[in-house]
Order: C-alpha cells, then structure tokens, then sequence
C-alpha cells in the first residue's frame, strides 16, 4: 500500500507520522491487498474562527474511494478515530461487495467440502481456527463465514468449510455451520 503524508500550513510531527504507520499496519492487517493508495491530510486551521485541525483519510480500493474528514482540536485522537471509521467503512464495503456476487459457492457446486470443528476464535481481531478431524489447524477469517457471524460462533461448534493455501498454511477460504 503506498502511503502519502501531507501538512498544510503546518509540519507533520513524527510522532502523528508514527501514529499513521501503526494504523496502516492495522489497515494492511485487516483488509489485505484491499488498499492501493492511502492519502493523509493535516491541515491546520488556525486563521479561521473554529481553530484547530482538520484531517482527511482518503483510501483508493479497487473501482472506489473511501473519504474520511475530522476537524478538531488535537491531531491524535482525530487520527485514531478516522482509522477507525475508515475500518468500519472498508469492512462494509467488503461485505457490500460479497453480496453482490452471484457466483455459486464451492460448496453448491458439488466441489468436496472438509469438516472440522472450531478450536480457537479470536472476535476481536476477527479470526479463529479451525481443526480437523484428523487434527489439522486451518486459519479462517470473519470474511470466509458465510450465513453466521463470529458472534454466534463458540469454541467447539461443527462446521463445514472449503480448504485453500494461504500465505503461512491451510486456510478456509468458505465456513458454514455444520447442520
């Protein structure tokens, strides 16, 4: 993801520049491959009669701009709370897009299938893990679930999923609950 930092009328300080970093690592971790340019914008505002800041997080996703804008008095928190909306926005824009595809499922295809049960979830950061029967770990993220949430999900629960390579093991590229 290519990161672009700009102040107007001010000096970006490095420790907003840190705060930056950390929060792209976040983004890259949360929405892999689904940012290409992230812009962030701190102007400040001190000639006008509010005073203070105003920020803008501008993220290019494929066929889409996600835009963020806070104004403000301290540039951190801003910053903590833009990332965090654009998060949320990505996340909504993921699963908007999810919907909309019609292609048929693995699954409905006739394509083999594993089953397993979970071992492991971890609901804020929104993974888990899944083992097998014959005792395989397999890694699956809140996006594979498919017609439940990681909320109605609990240690030990049956499921069934698709299986594919991911970049460190087995990951299950689909996961329903077994029925």
């Amino acid at each position: 993801m290519e990161l672009q930092i700009e102040g107007k009328n001010l000096d970006v300080r490095k420790s907003w520049q840190d705060k930056i970093e950390e929060e792209k690592e976040r983004l890259t971790r949360h929405h892999p491959g689904l940012v290409h340019h992230l812009r962030v914008s701190v102007e400040s505002t001190q000639q006008h009669k509010e005073g203070g800041y105003e920020l803008v997080v501008v993220a290019s996703v494929p066929s889409d701009t996600v835009v963020v804008k806070r104004k403000g008095e301290s540039v951190r928190p801003m910053l903590v709370d833009a990332f965090d909306t654009l998060g949320m926005q990505l996340k909504e824009l993921q699963r908007k897009r999810r919907q909309k595809q019609t292609t048929k499922e693995p699954e409905m295809a006739g394509a083999t299938f594993c089953t397993g049960a979970i071992k492991s979830l971890f609901p804020f950061e929104s993974y888990g893990f899944i083992v097998t029967p014959q005792g395989q770990e397999v890694y699956f993220h809140e996006n594979a679930l498919k017609d439940i949430s990681m909320q109605q999900l609990s240690e030990g629960d049956q499921v069934r999923f698709g299986e594919g390579d991911g970049d460190k093991g087995p990951t299950a590229t689909w996961v329903r609950a077994a029925k």
